[in-house]
């Protein structure tokens, strides 16, 4: 899949908080862009310590909020792993996420459209899945 531009981003934005009746405020961009620029599946605290970087003024409630705005409209997905803190995620495709038992790192992977090797009781029907992967990453095997 093609990244798309800054500006293709922005649009992106604008687009889906306005179909849900919100608008564009430089807080919900500079949080976006926060989760945009490292996909690394932050944490809200993580969120409001980068995004306090660019946009000193920001506060941990606003962040919150605009963490929930664009959850609200399908521009992130909530990712919970175990019992640790609630991180954001910006990918919007089907996918599940591997979780690194060493450093703690997530990364996106692949999920096939259909998994017919899941057995859905009969009659019922899956919207989507919430699939994580544990083990090592490359990196920590490595070491």
């Amino acid at each position: 899949m093609k990244a798309r531009s800054h500006h293709e981003d922005e649009q992106h934005l604008t687009e889906q908080l306005g179909a849900t009746g919100l608008r564009l405020t430089p807080q919900r961009q500079q949080v976006y862009d926060v989760l945009l620029h490292k996909r690394d599946h932050p944490t809200a605290e993580e969120v409001f310590i980068r995004a306090k970087k660019a946009m000193p003024e920001i506060s941990h409630a606003t962040v919150y909020n605009c963490l929930d705005v664009l959850v609200k409209s399908g521009l992130a997905r909530q990712v919970q792993l175990e019992r640790g803190a609630t991180r954001f995620c910006p990918n919007m495709h089907e996918h599940g996420h591997f979780h690194c038992s060493d450093c703690g790192t997530i990364y996106d992977v692949g999920l096939p459209a259909e998994l017919s090797c899941v057995a859905v009781p009969q009659g019922f029907r899956a919207d989507n899945y919430d699939v994580t992967i544990h083990g090592i990453c490359a990196n920590c095997a490595k070491k």
